[in-house]
């Protein structure tokens, strides 16, 4: 009992250490015959000696008997097998190589790399054409600056506000305002049936008129006293003498107002207006001669706030203003076209660096592809000498165990090997003219790659020096013939 449990657990064990293939186990593509267990398993040893005890096969064969065959046949399988395997692995490198695909990429090349340059000079040649406009109309302003300062014997820069400094002067008339309005209806809250909502109302009207006349015959008149014209300046010269009798006609008329206001006396415009004819100065009430002075330093202030805000000088601010918004245009579009510029050939150099790059990995893979194709036939040639080695070794395993039992000498063809009929494999690697033709087209693909990148960066320095000559523009027909040189 105890021995027929260990038989079982024997064959269990054996079970467990039994491969699964008639290979060892390797990494080749082509696995080795385990001729061990295949000898094993077709009970070689066990049928050499079984036939041999019977004189089988008989001396005198010359052919293969059906033990014989069954391991020719069982290693020609393994041929075939491992030659479908070859023929599978060749078609994969083929549409490796077909993959590749150099004559397309060297056609792309052929036509990008050109083609990048030639789309780099037109954008060039477009940003010139637009800096040539703006400059030109920048230059025309100039022109008219200058003519305009010669005219009017100006030798020194415009002056306008802009940016804080006119926010600060904007701001000084709105506190101004504010200001007066406040201070009127403080002064009129007495008199009116409203109280401070219908002095408030009343000062918004004063305010507005004081500093709003204040304001735009400053800008409007005034100014024309620095004209050089003799009819502009008496413009001015009679704008000055309205302005001043306007803030002090505004201003009494506001305390006046104050004062019949505050004596309750019915139709106070008429009074006002009666009192302006007859009796301007007579004013009773310091308060009233008070909010005079208040409203005329308000008014002068904002006199004087127009002054800041513009050019002395009629027309000068407004033509050098626009001249230098043009200036600032032109510069702005400058530099986005030089960064245009820039963006447009960091592309196109980083398309034409990988396409090198991709020719010089695609090489690589060429010649890996080819090797291991190479490989790949020797290994086959390799595994159809380890099958010759194979069918002798199972045929020596049955015919030592037939042998060893005879009594007659076995047949002759025991003392001979068997040889496999081989599967000749054609290496089909190019020729090297076709691998040196191929190396050279890389190499002209890529020489013309380094070409176009050359190419591009001297048609950036050449748009950049193009762009900067137009900087020195002065007539039109030399900045037309040197873009034309440009391009």
């Amino acid at each position: 009992m105890e021995s027929r449990a260990k038989s079982a657990l024997s064959r269990l064990a054996n079970g467990l250490k039994r491969e699964q293939h008639d290979y060892r186990v390797t990494l080749d593509v082509f696995p080795v015959l385990n001729t061990d267990k295949l000898a094993a398993d077709m009970s070689l040893a066990k049928t050499g000696a079984e036939r041999g005890s019977r004189e089988d096969p008989a001396s005198d064969t010359l052919g293969l008997d059906d033990v014989e065959n069954a391991i020719v046949e069982r290693v020609e399988a393994e041929k075939i097998s491992a030659h479908g395997t070859l023929l599978d692995q060749i078609r994969t490198y083929k549409e490796r190589l077909a993959g590749l695909d150099f004559d397309g990429r060297f056609g792309a090349i052929r036509q990008a790399a050109p083609a990048a340059v030639t789309e780099f000079r037109a954008e060039a040649s477009q940003g010139r054409d637009e800096l040539h406009n703006l400059r030109r109309h920048l230059r025309d302003l100039e022109i008219e600056r200058d003519e305009f300062r010669r005219r009017h014997n100006l030798r020194r820069t415009a002056r306008w506000a802009s940016g804080g400094n006119l926010t600060v002067k904007v701001g000084v008339l709105l506190i101004l305002f504010v200001f007066e309005v406040f201070l009127n209806g403080f002064f009129l809250a007495k008199g009116n049936e409203l109280g401070y909502l219908g002095g408030a109302s009343e000062a918004l009207t004063f305010a507005l008129l004081n500093i709003g006349v204040a304001f735009l015959i400053a800008v409007l008149g005034v100014r024309e006293i620095n004209h050089r014209n003799p009819f502009r300046k008496l413009f001015g010269v009679l704008a000055l003498f309205v302005y001043i009798a306007l803030l002090i006609a505004i201003n009494l008329s506001l305390a006046h107002y104050r004062e019949v206001s505050a004596a309750m006396i019915s139709d106070a415009g008429q009074e006002v207006l009666r009192r302006l004819r007859t009796a301007p100065l007579a004013l009773v009430d310091f308060k009233s001669w008070l909010l005079f002075g208040l409203g005329v330093l308000c008014s002068l202030i904002a006199f004087a706030d127009s002054f800041l805000i513009f050019d002395p000088y009629p027309g000068y601010a407004s033509l050098e203003k626009r001249r230098a918004d043009a200036h600032e245009a032109y510069i702005r579009r400058k530099s986005e076209l030089i960064e245009r510029l820039l963006d447009i050939r960091d592309e196109a150099i980083e398309i034409l660096e990988e396409a090198n790059r991709d020719l010089s990995i695609r090489r690589s893979e060429h010649d890996s592809i080819l090797e291991s194709r190479a490989r790949l036939v020797r290994l086959f040639a390799a595994h159809q000498a380890h099958l010759d080695r194979a069918v002798n070794a199972l045929l020596s395993i049955y015919r030592e165990a037939n042998r060893g039992l005879r009594r007659t000498p076995p047949p002759q063809r025991f003392a001979e090997s068997y040889v496999l009929d081989k599967i000749p494999v054609e290496p089909e690697m190019p020729d090297s003219t076709a691998r040196e033709d191929l190396r050279r087209a890389i190499a002209e693909s890529q020489a013309l790659l380094v070409g176009q990148i050359e190419a591009i960066h001297g048609e950036f320095e050449q748009a950049f020096a193009g762009y900067r000559e137009i900087d020195n523009f002065v007539e039109e027909e030399p900045v037309v013939a040197s873009s034309a040189k440009a391009a």
